[in-house]
């Protein structure tokens, strides 16, 4: 069972920046593939970044590459996503999760993290 704790959401203006945070069980850690998902109301989940915890291989939906970028820590089991050029349209829970695979077509392994969330205002 997967166990991770998501930190690091807030409130901020179009433009603006944020890091979140997602401790890792460390049994979860390792050559795995970890990354954010991200929920609002109304839309369907959208994969948003995976990092490749074995090789740092990263992977990006199109609609943040470019503002976003995911990193790691192993000394702390910590992945992060550094979000920049907030938009409103990022507005969203934002979980961490264990994926199938190292790629957005695949799916976050359940349980995940309970979320953060993430406003974004105009």
């Amino acid at each position: 069972q997967a166990h991770l704790a998501e930190s690091g959401g807030g409130s901020v203006q179009t433009g603006g920046s944020l890091r979140l945070s997602c401790v890792v069980a460390e049994h979860n850690y390792d050559d795995n593939c970890i990354g954010w998902f991200r929920q609002s109301p109304g839309k369907e989940r959208e994969g948003v970044a995976i990092i490749n915890t074995a090789d740092e291989s990263t992977f990006y939906a199109d609609s943040v590459t470019g503002r976003f970028i995911i990193s790691k820590d192993n000394a702390k089991n910590t992945v992060y996503l550094n979000m920049s050029s907030l938009i409103p349209e990022d507005t969203a829970k934002y979980h961490c999760a264990v994926w199938e695979a190292c790629g957005l077509w695949s799916r976050p392994f359940a349980p995940w993290g309970q979320g953060t969330l993430v406003t974004v205002s105009s």
